[in-house]
């Protein structure tokens, strides 16, 4: 498999990077896990496209989640952000005078982030800095990590980082993509070279018990397709509330780490590719226009697993400058402004952003006027 977000040009293709994407699982911890990561520096770098202020939901989302952190705070707080992209998340505690920090590996989203007046620091997290950000610094009064901590491979280095860095008192809140909705929604194409693990309350409790850090809560959030919001605290200061056994409980209950259900899941992946290919195809034949709606880390799985080629969708439509003019990884599809899918709609458009589904059809209600239809692929294939 290419590279997620590894858009590039013509004169790129001869010399592009593949490599083994292969998920397993660990019985002893529970983790999911990839077998094999890129380099970070390929992943994340000066030329990373993702912006997440692209996104009015995600915007909406963090504006709510800094909202209800900060305030709980001490006086004079200070807040860490581990994966601060652009600074969407934790503009909100630059605007309220709060000491901050964001550490992120992207120069790309990170100088967006200065530029919003969010003190960002280009380095990647792990114990060493976290020894680095207290001595300059002192201890974080709030840890955040949106959709982070599942990017980063060393996770002994991160959880020992965060506990270092963590104050005596303090809270860390960490948001990821959970395995348990993945499995149920059969959200295949989370699975990505970026996505280093696979978190389930039971894997990540293992995982920071191992660092005197405790699971208090466990939260579901209808952002990414489905995530965990997991509130983080040293070990015997915060007893957990009653959602962290119920999820303990409903993690068991459901056999979500029994060999049946990843061989469950590995089905259905394999069906709904089929059947996706079966209806392109379809549409192709009877001369019907297909176009792809959202160049999306997730579109790099689900096009180079499936197979799909740059004559079944012509183009895929993106409201991200660095990624327009430029082709998909792999299979090469043009990336084109948004402005190509709305002069002249397509009969069909795969949606590629089907986490946000809602947001897309509510702001391109003109194209379902005009007769388009919306293909989804996740829980399964779909139009509508």
């Amino acid at each position: 498999m290419p590279l997620a977000n590894g858009f590039l040009a013509p004169d790129q293709f001869a010399g592009e990077y593949f490599f083994n994407l292969s998920a397993a699982y660990c019985p002893s911890c529970t983790l999911v896990q990839l077998v094999h990561q890129p380099e970070r520096g390929r992943m994340f770098n000066d030329r990373y496209p993702f912006f997440t202020a692209t996104s009015l939901r995600m915007q909406d989302h963090f504006a709510q989640l800094a909202g209800e952190m900060m305030a709980a705070l001490p006086a004079d707080p200070f807040i860490v952000e581990i994966g601060s992209n652009d600074g969407t998340l934790l503009r909100h505690a630059a605007a309220a005078g709060h000491r901050h920090l964001g550490i992120e590996p992207s120069e790309s989203v990170a100088s967006a982030a200065r530029g919003r007046g969010v003190n960002t620091w280009c380095r990647f997290f792990d114990a060493p800095l976290a020894r680095e950000i207290v001595a300059g610094h002192g201890r974080a009064d709030l840890i955040i990590a949106a959709n982070a901590l599942s990017h980063i491979a060393d996770v002994h280095s991160m959880a020992g980082g965060i506990a270092l860095l963590l104050a005596p008192d303090g809270t860390c809140v960490v948001e990821d993509p959970y395995w348990g909705d993945i499995v149920a929604g059969t959200a295949f194409d989370q699975i990505y070279d970026e996505h280093a693990s696979y978190f389930s309350l039971s894997s990540i409790s293992h995982l920071f018990r191992q660092h005197d850090l405790d699971i208090v809560d466990a939260v579901p959030q209808d952002v990414h397709g489905g995530s965990m919001r997991y509130i983080i605290r040293h070990s015997g200061t915060h007893p957990p509330c009653s959602r962290v056994d119920q999820l303990a409980t409903r993690e068991l209950s459901s056999d979500l780490h029994r060999p049946s259900t990843f061989e469950a899941f590995r089905d259905r992946v394999a069906s709904a590719g089929r059947r996706l290919l079966d209806l392109l195809r379809e549409h192709r034949a009877a001369g019907r226009r297909v176009v792809g709606y959202g160049a999306t880390s997730k579109s790099t799985t689900t096009i180079n697993f499936f197979g799909i080629t740059p004559d079944l969708i012509g183009f895929i439509s993106d409201t991200t400058p660095a990624k327009q003019g430029l082709f998909t990884p792999g299979m090469h599809i043009p990336v084109r402004p948004h402005a190509e899918f709305a002069s002249h709609y397509p009969d069909r458009a795969l949606l590629f952003l089907w986490n946000h589904a809602a947001e897309v059809r509510g702001r391109e209600r003109a194209f379902a006027d005009a007769g388009g239809r919306w293909i989804v692929y996740v829980p399964d294939v779909r139009e509508l």
